[in-house]
């Protein structure tokens, strides 16, 4: 609804995570994935995505937790290949993807990012 009438919307995750952990992780068709992103997404896509990488064990152990859902007990080298798939995905349409390094600090991360939104908001009004 937010879209029809014209209003931001940002989302944690969306289409492009299932290809990295279906597509590049567990290894199903690449092709198939993005034919059911497609149909499910009625072919709508993100005008920015930000992925925020960081070396896969790095990333581990900032998420560690009691309880860990199925994704957090795979092995590192599952993680590795959806880190690498993320990657492939950025590498491959820059214009909607920004992949920041997350080992910096916060602020520079932030500064990282509203300097893409900016530009991209101020395209929106032209």
């Amino acid at each position: 609804p937010n879209l029809e009438k014209g209003k931001f919307v940002i989302c944690d995750r969306y289409a492009d995570s299932t290809t990295a952990y279906q597509s590049y992780g567990r290894g199903l068709g690449l092709e198939m994935v993005k034919a059911i992103n497609n149909t499910a997404t009625q072919g709508l896509k993100p005008d920015l995505i930000v992925l925020l990488d960081i070396p896969v064990e790095e990333g581990l152990a900032r998420k560690r937790v009691k309880e860990q859902d199925r994704f957090e007990q795979e092995e590192i080298a599952f993680h590795q290949r959806v880190r690498e798939g993320y990657l492939k995905l950025a590498a491959n349409d820059p214009q909607r993807w920004l992949a920041v390094d997350a080992s910096q600090s916060k602020a520079k991360i932030r500064e990282i990012i509203w300097q893409r939104v900016s530009q991209l908001l101020s395209r929106q009004g032209d």
